[in-house]
């Protein structure tokens, strides 16, 4: 499948034109603020696409497209959780929620987020900082 990223063209057609600007709105939200190798790859079974970010051998998060919907997966080693636990109050009611309906496997809490707007990117972001502070500024 893709080692490069798929036409400008065919990611708005799969993703709807709305969300190919949340999408957008996200991508360029990471690259502000870290400096990361950049991965595109299939999505599995459940996505068309996946957008990995790494660095050192260890993901910062990856989206992912299917017909119309994108989503961000973060995944939350033990000592990660503990941090976002102690200041859940923080986060947002949807945030939240995900966190408490995400499946924890032996590699940590696995997150899936389907945003639809950027009201959750204050959250996303300070998801992030929790795995990795940014790198670029």
């Amino acid at each position: 499948m893709p080692d490069t990223a798929p036409a400008t063209e065919e990611l708005t057609n799969l993703i709807g034109k709305s969300l190919y600007d949340v999408w957008n709105s996200l991508v360029s939200l990471i690259d502000e603020n870290y400096d990361m190798e950049r991965i595109w790859d299939s999505g599995g079974k459940a996505w068309k696409y996946e957008y990995k970010y790494r660095r050192g051998g260890k993901t910062l998060c990856a989206l992912y497209a299917r017909e119309r919907c994108i989503g961000l997966m973060i995944i939350f080693g033990k000592k990660e959780r503990e941090k976002f636990e102690a200041d859940r109050a923080a986060y947002s009611k949807e945030t939240q929620t995900v966190y408490d309906n995400s499946h924890t496997y032996h590699d940590g809490k696995w997150m899936m987020f389907e945003p639809t707007d950027t009201a959750m990117f204050g959250d996303f972001m300070k998801l992030l900082r929790i795995k990795r502070k940014p790198n670029r500024r």
